[in-house]
């Protein structure tokens, strides 16, 4: 039981504490924790209404089940608890703020997902879900929190970006199961490419976060350089 625990929680630390080292300035590990157990405690009411989907057979295809079922439901439930419980907070004022806390959310549901799995299915599952389903929830927080920070940093297209920060986590997440569902044999070479792409991708709006926080600084800075050239008699 404690390995499966361990295998369970081990990669979503890591992976948690990679994003988190790269803030330039640290968040909360409090409030992390907090969004990491609510991230957890989506994983009750989404099994609960994907099993009645199945029971119904409500769902019929592989695309209704990766893009309705699986997609929409886990992303706009993970994006739902953003805007509930992160957006209108105070220590969301940076760019990168956004991604450290959809993170979070996302590992915390890709954790409790991956220990109910691999106690139902044994360990030896353990390495190739901390590479590909935990790995591909973080990267799909980054994504939403990309567009969160942004809509939360900028008052341009506001809502057009709390919008991307669903749409688009929701449509890689479908067409990540997509492939998993379809490609019943040498899966693994038809994700791999998709799993490269969306890390580049996820750094690359990491590297843009960073860079936005430091630009915006920069502006500050000057502004109040400005204003104080102004007052010198």
């Amino acid at each position: 039981m404690f390995s499966i625990l361990s295998a369970g929680v081990a990669p979503a630390l890591a992976l948690m504490s990679f994003f988190y080292l790269k803030d330039r300035f640290t968040e909360p590990l409090t409030l992390i924790a907090r969004n990491f157990i609510l991230g957890m405690l989506l994983v009750f009411p989404i099994m609960f209404i994907q099993y009645v989907f199945q029971a119904e057979s409500i769902v019929n295809s592989p695309v209704m089940e990766s893009f309705l079922l699986v997609g929409l439901l886990e992303e706009f439930f993970k994006w739902f608890i953003f805007m509930y419980a992160i957006y209108h907070h105070s220590e969301f004022d940076a760019h990168y703020d956004g991604i450290v806390y959809a993170v979070a959310i996302s590992l915390g549901f890709a954790t409790l997902e991956n220990i109910l799995y691999l106690f139902t299915n044994g360990i030896n599952y353990a390495f190739i879900r901390a590479f590909f389903p935990v790995s591909s929830h973080a990267l799909f927080g980054v994504i939403m929190g990309y567009y969160f920070g942004k809509a939360k940093i900028f008052s341009a297209h506001k809502r057009r970006n709390i919008f991307f920060a669903f749409l688009i986590p929701y449509l890689l997440h479908g067409t990540y199961h997509y492939i998993l569902t379809v490609v019943s044999s040498n899966w693994i070479i038809a994700l791999v490419p998709f799993m490269i792409g969306l890390w580049l991708v996820a750094l690359h709006r990491m590297k843009v976060a960073n860079m936005t926080h430091s630009s915006l600084q920069n502006v500050n800075e000057n502004k109040q350089e400005t204003q104080a050239i102004k007052r010198l008699p």
